[in-house]
């Protein structure tokens, strides 16, 4: 191969090394700071470019806010929905649940920000939040039919809206856990969706529960 051909790749490679750089190092910085605390200057020193080089990569503080956070958020996402371990429903649902908590407790001081920003950010970054969510709520679908046709929820129970249920329990319980009102978000998520699950159950295993 010609070696000019070669040269986009290996400057597509050293731009996108710069990007995870920066973004690494803007994550601790956020996370040691705060936003309103960092500064763009202190990040692109501490990640070994020039302020201009941070904002060639991202339009400004926010968007680099956003990235960082998008992109680690899709990495735990990813990792999640791929668990293809078996077990009973509640069982995959705590593992599911518990990869994104454990997310979170790497990086606590971030994750009020980060519930903030993914709730209300602007265009492009709300949209790309919200397939986030939607490709969590299609696994919590597939995860659901799946426990349908083992006879673990009612046929007639409707995998989308418990799809629905889940995230309103998880996002309760991530507040809990934020605003320091619960010590363990596993624990009270698994319980909430336990006890929805109680009421999706086969009439017969209802029966045999009591």
């Amino acid at each position: 191969m010609n070696a000019f051909a070669q040269k986009p790749g290996r400057r597509e490679a050293q731009k996108d090394a710069t990007r995870a750089r920066i973004l690494e190092t803007a994550r601790d910085h956020f996370e040691r700071h705060g936003f309103e605390a960092a500064n763009v200057r202190a990040i692109a020193a501490d990640a070994g470019v020039a302020a201009g080089t941070v904002l060639l990569h991202f339009a400004d503080k926010r968007d680099l806010l956003h990235a960082a956070l998008f992109d680690d958020l899709a990495a735990t996402a990813a990792e999640a929905v791929r668990d293809e371990a078996p077990g009973p429903l509640e069982q995959r649902l705590h593992r599911l649940g518990a990869a994104f908590f454990a997310y979170y407790a790497r990086r606590p001081a971030l994750s009020k920000t980060l519930l903030r920003e993914a709730l209300f950010a602007d265009p492009p970054w709300q949209a790309r939040f919200t397939e986030q969510i939607a490709a969590v709520h299609g696994r919590i679908v597939e995860l659901f039919n799946a426990a349908r046709a083992q006879g673990e929820v009612a046929d007639d129970a409707d995998p989308a809206l418990f799809g629905a249920a889940f995230f309103s329990f998880y996002y309760f319980a991530l507040i809990a856990w934020v605003q320091g009102a619960h010590p363990s978000p596993v624990a009270l998520l698994d319980r909430l969706v336990a006890q929805h699950l109680c009421g999706l159950r086969p009439a017969a295993n209802v029966r045999r529960a009591r």
